[in-house]
């Protein structure tokens, strides 16, 4: 089984990653991605899903041309937890 994160294991989260905002009704964390057009944002998703599917841990995301959401959040810990922290990491490396 995999650990949510506590409290202040939550809150140092978002300081480490501002720009993700948390959806407390879901504990998870978001943001969205522009770039300057569909295949930039194509091949963003394209990146992001090999990083994933390596670590076993797959986004909730959406695209419409150039713009990609992304909700980050563990099933089997019913929120956020280190895995979390993990693909946002390596999410952030890609930009």
């Amino acid at each position: 089984m995999v650990r949510k994160l506590d409290d202040a294991e939550r809150a140092a989260l978002f300081v480490r990653f501002p720009e993700w905002t948390h959806d407390a009704a879901r504990d998870a964390m978001t943001r969205r991605f522009q770039f300057a057009d569909f295949a930039q944002a194509f091949g963003f998703m394209a990146s992001v899903a090999i990083i994933a599917e390596k670590m076993d841990h797959h986004p909730e995301w959406s695209n419409v041309y150039n713009r990609v959401d992304i909700v980050l959040t563990t099933h089997d810990a019913d929120g956020l937890s280190e895995r979390d922290a993990k693909l946002a990491e390596a999410i952030e490396g890609l930009l």
